[in-house]
């Protein structure tokens, strides 16, 4: 039986590559502009390009370091809600409800970052990714 939990799962991932393309298309030339060569650079880090470039040319960089740190919580536990077979119904809408979330999330983040909206929108999914552990533990544990 397909396990409807796996689309969003796919989606995130999907949206994760398109943020990581917006983030190179907007740095790249912040850095040009900012007069970085990146082929002489060396070692550095992050947070040398955050003193380095415009803010605005830094929040879709920073949206996809969010998408690499909470979201792997979900993807684990897509997983095994998707392993145990309890992957389609609740479970699913509260998948598609979390991937929604981190999106607008994203999406605010990459344009106007506001962090009160941000925080709403992070708190919002995060209730969604609590609600999946806690029946991914159902499952697991009282299958």
């Amino acid at each position: 039986m397909r396990q409807a939990i796996l689309q969003p799962v796919v989606v995130l991932i999907a949206w994760t590559l398109v943020v990581l393309l917006w983030a190179i298309l907007v740095r790249m030339p912040a850095m040009r502009a900012a007069g970085i060569d990146v082929r002489k650079l060396t070692g550095s880090k992050g947070s040398d390009a955050d003193r380095a470039l415009p803010p605005k040319a830094q929040w879709p960089i920073h949206n996809y370091n969010h998408l690499m740190e909470q979201p792997t919580i979900f993807y684990a536990v897509a997983g095994v809600i998707a392993l145990t077979g309890t992957g389609n119904g609740a479970n699913a809408w509260l998948a598609w409800g979390y991937v929604t979330l981190r999106i607008l999330h994203s999406l605010v983040q990459a344009t106007f970052n506001r962090v009160i909206v941000r925080l709403a929108l992070f708190g919002a999914s995060t209730v969604c990714l609590v609600a999946l552990t806690l029946h991914a533990a159902m499952a697991v544990f009282h299958g």
